[in-house]
């Protein structure tokens, strides 16, 4: 059937490589860890490790080893791919070459709703904490600007400008280059990583073991429960692999920069979980859950660090709405170099080389949600369409290594089929502690997705072309 036509991984690197069409190759295995840091360290760990304590009490720590667990078997998957196909798109590209049209773009169509919203979702928690900075040195925004309609019960609010400012002044940094890009998200990680190092020094000496007692307050459900919600906090390490195409080295670097930044980032997450259980007992992160953080420093009492963790905060959220939307752009620009979005997305600026309309568009779309519309729930959703992609890429390796065993591959996933098979099993079962109504808004968008690729898509593809 036509809907399962695949791309030719040969067309995919031509395509990638032509002087009309191909990105320019900016970034090393550094600037892709940084990139993967980037943009997992963020909400995950200054705000959503207070609804994992209360979930999940001192176990914490385990429900972020079993999130990362399925992230890293996810992640050996998309080395393997984004190593031998340095092509961007991500997910997308591999499963057009290896699943077929229209599970790509199912997968693509998934994809926007899984950037998009944690582009505005992170800017509305930036939000917050850059208010709460300005506040910090006696500045005070209009209240009416301070966040979307109906977000705070029984005050008048008509916007939150803020969130709205930040995504538009990153939609500008990254239209104008991949260099320019990685200077600034290679800074602002060093910061956030720095500030999250003070905060471990500075508690670690609080820590009282008896905090950790019971380590498992609500059994082994509750650290399951709250791994499907904790997973939120390692989305963007396969933003990664949306900048293949931007790689130098792909072979050697893609890997390095997939699995070094989780790695790295599941071993702060266990570490700042346990700390912060052990100075401050989980039951009263309740009072605290938009600033966990800094409640475990009041009750250590260093509250010089609370301005610092703050900065911190902001600047940490600042790199995840970056790397997030520069993930957004290269995918949608993927999907129209193959004719299955509007051509007008791919069109690459003459100086800058960068998808500057898709990049401007997506901004500003994100930028209006993050301002105007109240986003409860997103954290679920975001990690549905996450679970979905990473379902997908790892079956796709599967595929690919029985289709194709010769291709030669710069990176190879361990123990093909088991390891992307634990993938699969980790992944659908933290898709399963998800709420229904979670199920019901992602059935609903790619029921849209579906009519999208039928009335459009299908007929405007490149390969339906050629046919």
């Amino acid at each position: 059937m036509s809907i399962f036509r695949k791309k030719s991984i040969e067309d995919l690197l031509q395509n990638a490589g032509s002087d009309n069409q191909g990105l320019k190759r900016e970034l090393g295995a550094w600037d892709l860890t940084m990139l993967g840091i980037g943009a997992i360290i963020g909400t995950g760990i200054f705000v959503l490790t207070g609804t994992g304590a209360v979930n999940a009490g001192p176990a914490l720590s385990l429900s972020f080893v079993i999130a990362g667990l399925a992230c890293l078997f996810a992640a050996l998957s998309y080395a393997e791919f984004a190593s031998s196909v340095p092509v961007s798109g991500s997910t997308y590209t591999y499963a057009y070459a290896t699943l077929g049209e229209f599970t790509a773009w199912i997968i693509g169509w998934d994809l926007i709703l899984e950037y998009l919203l944690a582009v505005s979702a992170v800017s509305a928690g930036w939000s917050g904490y850059f208010q709460s900075f300005l506040n910090g040195i006696g500045i005070d925004l209009p209240v009416v600007l301070t966040a979307a309609p109906g977000s705070v019960e029984g005050v008048l609010t008509y916007m939150n400008l803020p969130a709205y400012l930040v995504v538009m002044a990153i939609t500008l940094l990254i239209s104008r280059g991949t260099k320019e890009t990685k200077r600034v998200n290679n800074i602002m990680v060093t910061i956030k990583v720095a500030v999250v190092v003070l905060f471990i020094i500075a508690s670690v000496f609080y820590v009282k073991p008896e905090n950790w007692q019971p380590f498992m307050p609500f059994g082994i459900s509750g650290v399951f429960s709250t791994a499907a919600l904790m997973f939120f906090a390692f989305i963007g390490f396969d933003a990664v692999a949306s900048a293949a195409e931007e790689t130098r080295n792909p072979g050697r670097n893609l890997p390095r920069g997939i699995i070094g930044s989780l790695i790295i980032c599941v071993v702060l997450y266990m570490v700042v979980s346990l700390i912060m259980t052990g100075v401050v007992p989980y039951s009263h992160f309740g009072t605290a859950l938009d600033h966990p953080v800094s409640l475990v420093l009041q009750v250590a009492g260093q509250h010089w660090i609370a301005g610092i963790i703050d900065v911190g905060a902001f600047v940490g959220m600042t790199t995840v709405i970056l790397v997030m939307l520069f993930g957004q752009s290269r995918i949608m620009f993927a999907m129209s170099r193959d004719g299955l979005m509007p051509k007008s997305l791919s069109k690459l600026h003459n100086k800058y080389k960068t998808p500057y309309a898709v990049t401007w568009m997506f901004g500003f779309v994100a930028a209006l949600l993050g301002t105007f519309v109240p986003l409860g729930d997103l954290a679920e959703l975001v990690n549905i369409g996450t679970l979905t992609a990473f379902t997908m890429i790892s079956l796709a390796v599967i595929v690919l290594r029985k289709t194709k065993p010769d291709m030669k591959r710069a990176f190879y996933c361990p123990m093909v089929p088991v390891v992307p098979g634990l993938a699969i099993v980790f992944c659908v079962f933290l898709m399963f502690q998800l709420g229904s109504h979670t199920w019901i808004r992602f059935l609903i968008w790619m029921a849209i997705g579906i009519i999208v690729y039928f009335a459009y898509s299908r007929k405007h593809s490149h390969l339906h072309q050629k046919e």
